[in-house]
């Protein structure tokens, strides 16, 4: 079953880098920008990176190894998706810093114990049978005091699970988004934890773009346009998430967020 769906994630991944052009690809947006708030999260408790050997596991198109690369981290690009390689390998290339590729499995990695100062991984738990592997594998390669650094989104939420039964087109039908209590797993395997949810409020600019704008969720990746269009978006996002800040001071509302980031330490 596991083998199935790999297979079938790697097709549809392989597919989608197959229509990537790198050329339009910002990639200081996809950490900086004000829609961007699970990599400001991160970043903010990832600490300085300069020097470190970085694993941007499920590295899709490469905006993350390449953010990272140059911030001075020594990146590792790695995705079951050979296709999505590539395109990380041209991102890197179009902006003038060099990182390492290789496919992986996310559940059996082939790096030896204690060989990455930090483990990256965005959007990719939800799409793997049995996450809790992938999270031991990411502790396993890490090296002591090493952290894992990961976004996902959570299943818990009306809307987006609307949204998500909409938009079959650019969604992999064995996708399994995470239930928080994921964290009490990683709590588990880790010295220390620390995480937030992000989405709440701020979940009516899908609505907008549903709606209003009329925006087919069949052509256009809402996580992607939120991103690409930041600058429209940001007074009203900004307006929303003050809400959300206070929206999650509300018992059990953190769970019924769009995505949670996760930065775990591995202990010394």
């Amino acid at each position: 079953m596991a083998n199935q769906i790999f297979d079938k994630e790697k097709k549809f991944h392989d597919q989608w880098a197959s229509t990537i052009d790198v050329e339009g690809i910002k990639v200081q947006d996809y950490f900086e920008a004000c829609t961007a708030p699970e990599n400001r999260f991160i970043l903010k408790h990832m600490g300085d990176i300069t020097g470190k050997r970085l694993l941007d596991l499920g590295c899709g198109a490469g905006e993350n190894s390449v953010y990272f690369a140059k911030k001075g981290a020594h990146c590792v690009a790695a995705d079951y998706s050979p296709g999505m390689v590539e395109v990380a390998q041209k991102l890197a290339a179009a902006n003038g810093v060099q990182i390492e590729g290789c496919t992986a499995n996310a559940m059996a990695l082939e790096f030896p114990d204690n060989t990455f100062d930090i483990v990256y991984a965005s959007n990719l738990l939800h799409h793997l049978p049995d996450p809790k592997a992938c999270i031991r594998e990411m502790h396993r390669v890490l090296k002591p005091g090493g952290k894992a650094c990961f976004w996902d989104p959570l299943k818990h939420n009306p809307v987006i699970n609307v949204y998500r039964r909409i938009a079959t087109s650019v969604r992999t039908e064995d996708e399994m988004p995470l239930d928080i209590n994921i964290v009490n797993f990683v709590k588990s395997q880790f010295s220390t934890t620390t995480y937030d949810t992000f989405w709440l409020a701020s979940l009516w600019i899908f609505l907008r773009f549903y709606l209003i704008e009329k925006v087919d969720p069949n052509q256009e990746r809402y996580w992607k346009k939120i991103i690409t269009e930041k600058a429209r978006l940001e007074p009203e996002y900004r307006r929303l998430e003050k809400l959300d800040v206070i929206l999650k001071k509300i018992p059990l509302m953190k769970r019924l967020a769009w995505n949670l980031a996760v930065v775990a330490t591995k202990s010394i």
